[in-house]
């Protein structure tokens, strides 16, 4: 193995990090909101969005991702270019940086694997603590936001972790669409002296560091939550029956 040519090849790849970091953050932004409307929707059986999540999450489930990456970068611009000429805008689509279409192909994925943990993080939850928050007049999303959210992100930790680490390992696929990230840095690097074999493990090194620094953070942030003092109002409602949760609901406004 060239150790020199790994050395070197090691902090260059460095650089593409922030990329890595910004699409996976903004992919994460992108699908929160619609990711949690999903999740609510299915919980509450809403019609017709019901039937539509569960299509689109087979749909994601069943295409491999280098699939739907290769279709979006190829239609994608085509069709914005043909929606600028009819318009009569002289913006040229194919120009643009190929990472703003990795956030939309990226956020299109996560939306699917996250209103799954949104959903099953939800559903730990006694919906009895619904019942009782609007009995007391408190709003469904006053409900939800006091009550029902905090309960549900304690269960959905381990889960984002697991979802954020896959999007990260995910993002290698991005060089595909030229966009210089840690794989496609690498790889570069590989071509002048045909180092693949070393660029490859540089790359092992660094989506393990990366994904180390994900786990070790969710890690500490679960490990704050389970030593912070439990909240009386909260762990009323959860032990008790439905009278004695109304009682802790109460308290918890008056509070």
């Amino acid at each position: 193995m060239n150790w020199q040519f790994i050395s070197e090849t090691f902090f260059l790849t460095l650089r593409g990090v922030p990329t890595t970091l910004a699409i996976m953050g903004v992919a994460f932004a992108l699908s929160f909101v619609p990711a949690l409307l999903l999740a609510l929707a299915r919980i509450h059986q809403v019609k017709g969005v019901t039937a539509f999540s569960m299509v689109y999450l087979a749909f994601v489930r069943a295409t491999p991702p280098i699939l739907l990456i290769l279709f979006f970068y190829s239609l994608l611009p085509s069709i914005l270019n043909v929606f600028m000429q009819q318009i009569g805008s002289s913006i040229d689509v194919f120009s643009f940086n190929p990472i703003f279409y990795a956030f939309i192909v990226f956020g299109f994925l996560t939306t699917a694997s996250l209103s799954e943990v949104f959903r099953s993080a939800l559903m730990t939850v006694d919906k009895g603590q619904l019942e009782a928050g609007q009995a007391i007049g408190l709003s469904t999303w006053q409900t939800y936001r006091r009550i029902v959210f905090p309960q549900a992100l304690v269960s959905a930790l381990p889960n984002l972790c697991n979802l954020l680490i896959n999007l990260v390992k995910g993002t290698s696929l991005v060089f595909v669409m030229t966009v210089q990230d840690i794989t496609a840095i690498a790889r570069v690097q590989a071509a002048y002296g045909y180092h693949y074999f070393e660029a490859y493990f540089v790359i092992f090194i660094v989506y393990l560091l990366l994904c180390g620094a994900i786990q070790g953070l969710f890690t500490l942030v679960q490990h704050r939550i389970s030593h912070r003092p439990a909240r009386k109002e909260q762990t009323h409602v959860k032990r008790y029956p439905h009278s004695q949760k109304l009682s802790a609901a109460i308290s918890f406004k008056r509070r």
